[in-house]
């Protein structure tokens, strides 16, 4: 039977590898902080996740590789650019055999951190306009009542 281990921060999340891993996982860490600062951290999924508007990313460290989570619209965006790793419909594996690549992480929070603002925006803006319909406004004017 596995214990089911459970942690309430990232930094505890980390802090049960080794410092190597340690190294790897808080470079993504600071990758992820520096695109997008706004960010906030949390578990969710059992892996440490940042959120804005949403959840942005998660990552976590597996056997040979951090995997690496911005679902599918993240990986489908920069399909080109993870070409040298392996891949599936929300998730990247990067091997710790390879350097990190940090620019490359930085660019995808940065496209996940702009589509969560959209989808707020547009959420928001199609909230108003089901308000403004279900409330009609009337004003007066030359002693015309209209909608």
């Amino acid at each position: 039977m596995t214990k089911d281990i459970r942690f309430a921060t990232i930094d505890e999340y980390i802090t049960q590898f080794s410092p190597d891993i340690q190294e790897r996982l808080q470079l993504t860490r600071a990758a992820i902080k520096q695109a997008v600062p706004d960010a906030a951290e949390k578990i969710s999924w059992a892996m440490p996740t940042f959120y804005l508007n949403g959840n942005l990313v998660h990552f976590a460290a597996f056997k040979t590789h951090v995997g690496f989570f911005p679902g599918a619209d993240g990986i489908e965006a920069f399909k080109e650019k993870l070409k040298d790793y392996s891949y599936s419909k929300g998730g990247v594996q990067f091997p710790f055999v390879k350097p990190l690549p940090v620019a490359l992480i930085g660019e995808i929070v940065r496209f996940r951190a702009a589509q969560n603002s959209a989808y707020i925006l547009k959420k928001r803006g199609s909230k108003e306009t089901e308000a403004n319909a279900s409330h009609p406004q009337t004003y007066k004017k030359d002693g015309i009542t209209a909608l």
